[in-house]
């Protein structure tokens, strides 16, 4: 049985003032799923949320929750109406009142405050800690306060914006975990906002890529690695190296490699030159295969090893092996492509085709 629909943003623009940050946007969030908005510093993301929040106005299109327009060119529903929780990244804590009182800020007139007050505590494990204040909490204890105060008032639709970033790295995975046990339990329809990709895959039902204030693809976490809708997509989610190839039928291509093929049809006529996206997982340590390579690098991640290969043409690629297989650089090693997701684009001028090009791993915050 399939959810109802919860928000929908229709062809929407927005920014601040009269500068449209974000343009011809389209998304839709079911009631009950997590959605994110995923990219670097400036592409809208935080535009987006905060339009949906009711804090900036929207220039063209419209925002519907539950099926009531609560933004559109010359009409913003005030934020208090709009049933909409928000998390902030620096927390926005009231230092003077307990975690308790905190916790009880938006529902004081609730007939059974303390009630719901107790049962957020137990909610985001803190049962123990309503009377402290928070700079007596731990980061990930003050992120955990400020969820069960936005969740308290039972919004429609929680806005998470970067709640993890003041985190370190351990206890930021582990508590997006948690955040994202917490909403499934509770049926609490959410958007998180963020620029790590880890953090969207690991809480989110559906992410949204954003580039330069639009949104190239808005899918699931499976899709947008296996199925990027555009060549940006395919090099910001996830890593790899572009390689140039040849178009040999609907379902091959022509490689330094060999001839690949993949699990559809792909456009285009034949000997059509195509970029072609191999990640680390597509590459499998064969010892014995006629496909060499120089070990040019390597990253040792415990279960596995990243290794950056390098072929006789220059042409280098990515690999994950197993944690097992113990090369060192300057080793030459054997290997085979397994990719039934082959990811194809025409070649175009935004991906040199003289040599491969390594796809994004860092993004700026």
């Amino acid at each position: 049985m399939s959810q109802p629909l919860l928000l929908t943003l229709h062809n929407l623009a927005c920014g601040y003032q009269d500068q449209r940050v974000v343009q011809k946007l389209n998304l839709h969030l079911n009631a009950g799923d997590i959605g994110c908005l995923l990219g670097s510093s400036g592409c809208g993301k935080t535009t987006t949320l905060r339009a949906i929040a009711g804090f900036e106005p929207v220039h063209e299109g419209e925002i519907t929750l539950a099926g009531e327009v609560i933004s559109r060119a010359g009409f913003t529903l005030a934020p208090e109406k709009r049933r909409i929780g928000m998390v902030f990244q620096d927390y926005a804590l009231f230092p003077h009142l307990t975690v308790a009182d905190n916790i009880a800020f938006g529902i004081r007139n609730h007939p059974r405050q303390k009630q719901v007050v107790q049962e957020m505590l137990e909610l985001v494990n803190l049962g123990a800690l309503g009377t402290r204040h928070p700079h007596e909490l731990s980061g990930g204890q003050q992120q955990r306060v400020a969820l069960a105060r936005a969740l308290a008032p039972e919004p429609q639709l929680l806005l998470l914006d970067e709640p993890f970033s003041n985190l370190d790295g351990e206890l930021r995975r582990r508590l997006s975990h948690e955040v994202r046990d917490i909403l499934k339990a509770r049926g609490t329809s959410a958007i998180l906002v963020t620029h790590d990709q880890e953090e969207a895959f690991a809480v989110s039902d559906h992410v949204g890529v954003f580039k330069d204030g639009r949104l190239e693809q808005w899918d699931t976490p499976y899709n947008l690695y296996h199925e990027p809708a555009t060549p940006y997509v395919a090099s910001f989610v996830g890593q790899g190296y572009f390689i140039r190839g040849q178009l040999i039928d609907a379902e091959s291509v022509q490689t330094e490699l060999g001839v690949l093929r993949g699990n559809r049809a792909y456009p285009g006529a034949k000997g059509t030159p195509m970029e072609v996206l191999l990640r680390p997982d597509d590459i499998i340590y064969a010892p014995d295969s006629p496909i060499k390579a120089r070990v040019a690098s390597l990253t040792f991640q415990g279960a596995a090893t990243l290794y950056r290969l390098q072929l006789s043409t220059g042409t280098q690629l990515e690999a994950l092996f197993p944690s097992h297989v113990d090369l060192r650089a300057g080793d030459q090693v054997g290997f085979e492509v397994s990719a039934e997701h082959l990811v194809l684009f025409p070649t175009s001028g935004s991906v040199p085709v003289h040599r491969s090009v390594p796809v994004h791993r860092d993004v700026a915050v």
